[in-house]
């Protein structure tokens, strides 16, 4: 090789974003750039051996802490082999991310695991106590136990609604748990949407009456779908019980349903508050809730959209949000009708 040619070579060594060696057929180095040299010193030890003629990556560890990546690119030309380029890339930075990220997804499933843990036991601790207040209100709604005044009786409803609806806290905060920790056990079934949707209004009807409202059931005949009809009719008596919560007297709920294509597309609309439009996807998280809702002071956890979520895309589906804040909500669910695709967890 001519001196024009070697320093041609130098200089393509050189323009290298790693450091670099150029060894001959005969595993002997042919020439090192300024890099490779930086990199490892005097003293350095490149792992320079003789090895296979094929693409080879590795990572060196460094007596001073350094990760270094080494990569051979075997040379040729017309089958024949000509030597090897070995470059060699310093990596300590992105290792030492890797091994911050790691150290804290650690940390967040560990905070995740003792959250679920504390919210388990919290659960049933409360639903302890709980449970002896709803039994001693249905005793004393018993005539055996005396006849109560207007007023006792008004107190007393009050503290059956409320001891329900901590019920259902509980209940979401437990489900929230389970879906965190392995998703939602789902019995798939041939479900009946008219009869589903007509129980789901049913079940919220006490509380569309208490609130002074309207509702409307809307639903065209269709095929059964494929899915889990308990889990489905909590998902729509939820988006029930919202529109009830955030609709002012003399509103109306009016929901919707028909089967288009493969799907079934469910709409639950009210005249109520609304939705900000900067919190249509936020509010289906766990825990967070509109702003509106919030400075409103309507009682919520903020579970049950993050649980009907969920709920729906197990089953194949999506759920979103819609209307004008101020003139109300609209949530859309549409479900395939054949069910979600297979992936082994569901029930029979």
């Amino acid at each position: 090789m001519g001196s024009e040619d070697r320093d041609r070579l130098q200089a393509v060594l050189e323009a290298l974003p790693a450091g670099a060696v150029l060894q001959s057929p005969s595993d002997e180095v042919l020439a090192v750039n300024r890099r490779f040299t930086a990199m490892f010193g005097a003293d350095g030890r490149a792992g320079l051996s003789p090895g296979r003629h094929v693409h080879r990556v590795a990572e060196l560890a460094l007596g001073d802490g350094r990760v270094v990546r080494r990569v051979v690119e075997p040379l040729r030309k017309d089958g024949e082999y000509l030597g090897a380029l070995w470059m060699f890339t310093d990596i300590s930075d992105a290792k030492r991310r890797e091994h911050d990220l790691e150290r804290d997804n650690r940390a967040l499933t560990e905070l995740a695991r003792q959250r679920n843990t504390f919210t388990a036991a919290a659960s049933h601790e409360l639903r302890t106590p709980l449970t002896s207040i709803s039994s001693f209100g249905e005793l004393l709604a018993d005539p055996a136990f005396g006849t109560l005044t207007a007023e006792q009786a008004s107190f007393l409803d009050a503290i059956r609604r409320n001891a329900g609806r901590m019920q259902r806290v509980i209940s979401d905060l437990l489900l929230t748990t389970r879906l965190r920790a392995s998703g939602p056990e789902l019995e798939f079934t041939p479900v009946d949407v008219p009869r589903m949707l007509q129980d789901a209004v049913m079940d919220q009807m006490g509380a569309v009456e208490r609130a002074g409202l309207f509702a409307v059931l809307d639903c065209a005949s269709g095929p059964a779908l494929r899915g889990d009809g308990h889990r489905l009719r909590h998902v729509l008596g939820n988006l029930l019980e919202n529109a009830a919560k955030f609709t002012p007297p003399g509103g109306e709920i009016t929901v919707t349903a028909a089967p288009r294509g493969p799907y079934w597309d469910i709409e639950v609309a009210d005249t109520g508050i609304g939705i900000p439009e900067e919190s249509r996807n936020e509010i289906f998280t766990g825990f967070v809730r509109a702003s509106n809702a919030r400075s409103g002071g309507y009682p919520g956890t903020g579970l049950g959209l993050a649980i009907g979520r969920s709920v729906v895309e197990q089953h194949g589906g999506a759920i979103s949000a819609g209307g004008r804040e101020g003139e109300g909500a609209v949530f859309r669910v549409r479900l395939p009708i054949a069910g979600p695709p297979a992936t082994g967890r569901e029930g029979a």
